[in-house]
């Protein structure tokens, strides 16, 4: 597998928490375009790219490594200052449809494991998700 860019890497991370659950849903995918468009990490990612990257993790996964492959691809990709941005950007894309499947919860905390996110960390980036996400109803 060759290795990655740390924007690539979040993008991937990102595929596969939507992807987790076995069906990348519209709002799933729209929330990864918007997280590329507006966070300012991403100023520099080509948006162009954004389907063949995508492909190349879909691709990822079906090989010999899968899962664990991919991870271990991304998180050595990015540096440790971008590790909670990282999982930030995972945990927006799952929560985006305000249904945590325990397939997403499983990625998500497999993420956690492999980029070594604090539990104070987490917590912090799941109450910030909320409350982003919230609606009047």
């Amino acid at each position: 597998m060759p290795s990655l860019s740390a924007l690539d890497a979040m993008i991937h991370l990102m595929v596969i928490a939507s992807a987790s659950d076995k069906d990348m849903s519209d709002v799933e995918l729209a929330r990864i375009g918007h997280v590329i468009d507006t966070w300012p990490v991403f100023e520099d990612f080509k948006h162009d790219r954004l389907i063949s990257v995508a492909q190349d993790c879909q691709q990822a996964l079906h090989g010999e490594e899968g899962l664990e492959g991919v991870l271990s691809l991304a998180a050595a990709a990015l540096p440790e200052r971008l590790h909670d941005t990282a999982y930030a950007a995972a945990f927006e894309v799952a929560a985006v449809d305000l249904e945590m499947r325990l397939e997403e919860v499983r990625v998500l905390q497999l993420i956690r494991r492999e980029l070594d996110i604090d539990t104070l960390t987490v917590a912090a980036i799941v109450r910030g998700a909320k409350a982003r996400l919230r609606t009047l109803t």
